[in-house]
């Protein structure tokens, strides 16, 4: 169930006269990355104040967001050794496989683990998964949690950065992460360049029902126009079958998509899809969003770092926009909390030093590599559609290639923070 506003109360009251001590960390921003670092920090003994302009009861109301969400391998680990993975196992869908087409032509690519390596990642509902960062920031005392709070002042000195909300209140820390997203008002006042471009795509995201079970398998079948992305989702408590879906549209046929009627949007996935999932039988609330692509030049200054979408944006071609802001989080984490431990400050310009160098590249490569996977499939024509099937008939038949692309998949591959290890 969602978050009603009731069962904020205690927490509210408890918090009625906010703590004016420095704590460690300042996180602007309480989605999905911001609270997920808030709880990760307290894991390690960090205190953290997370500024939200957000009512959580909203955010987890039903139906007020309908997208689902692939988490790697990687950031499950993290997921549990943080304390969230017993709660949210049972809302999880496996993805046992992976399997890639040109627009459904013959030369599939499949990407199967070995038994003993465990799944590709799994699929939760958003709703789920604030669900559960909600509840355990409510109920962890590091963690001063500042819902529905606009701020109209940011700064950050020698010792110490602070936030001054809208109603008077100052909320000090010492060091200020800006986990807002992709339109970070913290980064823009930073003045920290940014690279980014549109890539006149929208993403329709809708919930289906099918006849066919979807056995595990995550579907990215690519058009000219972008990937139609099909991800299995849990069956119904009645035994319907449920996989989520990620259509890519040109910018100028977006509102169309959606404004379909919902038998003219049903044959419409249906002809995109096949076969794949037998009878596509109905589909849930449709939305859409803009794709994007912003790199930012630094993820640090002076007692500031970013994480997450205020840092980097990619397109979610390979569903790895989370799990990187994820990987953000655990090395943020790691490097504040082995300072600290030789006595250094979370602000210490060293100490984001170690973070810039150690997420900057990696951040950076994932990005490049997504930019060109979405180029690489939209140049229409037939030439170019064989030409990619017959790189991916060549990959198939690499075991070396396959196991590089399914650990980047998974997220295990180079230099891991310790939370997100096994």
């Amino acid at each position: 169930m969602a978050i009603r506003k009731d069962s904020l109360k205690g927490y509210e009251t408890r918090m009625a006269n906010p703590d004016t001590e420095t704590r460690d960390l300042l996180i602007l921003g309480g989605g999905l990355v911001g609270m997920t670092l808030a709880l990760a920090a307290a894991h390690r003994g960090l205190s953290s104040h997370v500024i939200d302009r957000a009512d959580p009861a909203d955010l987890t109301r039903e139906g007020f967001d309908d997208r689902a969400t692939a988490i790697s391998t990687a950031s499950w680990r993290l997921f549990r050794n943080i304390g969230l993975a017993d709660g949210l196992e049972k809302f999880a869908c496996d993805i046992a496989s992976i399997a890639v087409t040109d627009q459904n032509r013959p030369g599939r690519l499949d990407f199967t683990p070995e038994a003993h390596e465990g799944t590709l990642g799994r699929m939760f509902p958003n709703r789920r998964l604030r669900l559960a960062l909600f509840e355990a920031a409510a109920a962890q005392p590091l963690i001063h949690w500042v819902p529905k709070a606009e701020i109209a002042s940011r700064e950050r000195g020698e010792f110490s950065a602070s936030a001054t909300l809208a109603d008077g209140r100052t909320l000090k820390g010492r060091l200020m992460v800006a986990a807002e997203g992709r339109n970070s008002p913290t980064r823009e006042e930073a003045g920290i360049a940014i690279a980014k471009w549109d890539y006149s795509h929208r993403a329709v995201i809708a919930g289906l029902s099918h006849s066919r079970p979807h056995g595990n398998v995550a579907w990215e079948i690519f058009y000219p126009a972008g990937p139609f992305a099909l991800l299995p989702m849990r069956d119904d408590p009645d035994g319907t079958h449920r996989s989520s879906l990620v259509w890519t549209v040109s910018e100028a046929d977006g509102a169309g998509v959606t404004k379909l009627s919902d038998r003219a949007f049903l044959a419409e996935v249906q002809k995109r899809m096949g076969d794949i999932l037998g009878e596509v039988t109905g589909a849930g609330p449709r939305s859409s969003w803009p794709l994007g692509f912003h790199h930012t030049a630094k993820i640090t200054d002076t007692r500031l770092a970013l994480v997450g979408d205020a840092a980097h944006g990619i397109h979610p071609i390979a569903g790895q926009g989370l799990n990187l802001g994820l990987r953000d989080v655990g090395a943020l984490v790691e490097v504040i909390a082995d300072g600290m431990r030789i006595g250094l400050d979370p602000g210490d310009a060293q100490l984001l030093k170690r973070y810039e160098n150690w997420r900057g590249l990696d951040s950076f490569m994932v990005a490049l590599a997504t930019d060109g996977l979405t180029r690489l499939f939209g140049v229409p024509g037939r030439t170019a559609s064989a030409v990619r099937r017959l790189g991916m008939s060549a990959v198939q038949r690499t075991p070396l290639l396959k196991t590089f692309f399914m650990d980047e998949a998974r997220g295990v591959s180079g230099d891991l923070p310790e939370l997100l290890k096994a």
